[in-house]
């Protein structure tokens, strides 16, 4: 059965870091945009950070430009999120997901999502 399964969330301070890791198992990642994406309980899901299957430079929503790095892995079917100088707004569930293609870090397209791994800033 093909799914995402994301690992590596957990509880930190501010201005710690964070590695989020994102295993597709059943499928291969390198037809898709890959893109990680948070979540707060009775809010929005909000576009993270996006990357392309073609090598073009990763989309970042604005609130963690600078901090937040996206990378991925076609080889191993992995996607990662390097995140750095955590903020106590940073708190979400986030979410892996695949879709046919990057527009900005907008969700629509994306059809294929993972359960989720709780990351946590205190302050």
């Amino acid at each position: 059965q093909a799914k995402l399964v994301e690992s590596g969330g957990g509880s930190v301070q501010a201005g710690g870091s964070l590695r989020l890791s994102c295993a597709a198992i059943g499928f291969t990642v390198s037809p898709f945009c890959m893109g990680w994406f948070r979540q707060v309980s009775g809010k929005e899901r909000e576009g993270v950070a996006t990357i392309s299957k073609g090598g073009l430079p990763p989309n970042y929503a604005d609130s963690v430009k600078g901090r937040f790095s996206v990378s991925r892995d076609n080889s191993n079917n992995m996607l990662y999120l390097q995140m750095d100088s955590l903020k106590p707004e940073d708190t979400a569930m986030y979410y892996c997901a695949a879709g046919p293609y990057c527009f900005g870090v907008q969700s629509q397209g994306f059809s294929s999502w993972g359960q989720g791994t709780q990351v946590t800033v205190s302050s």
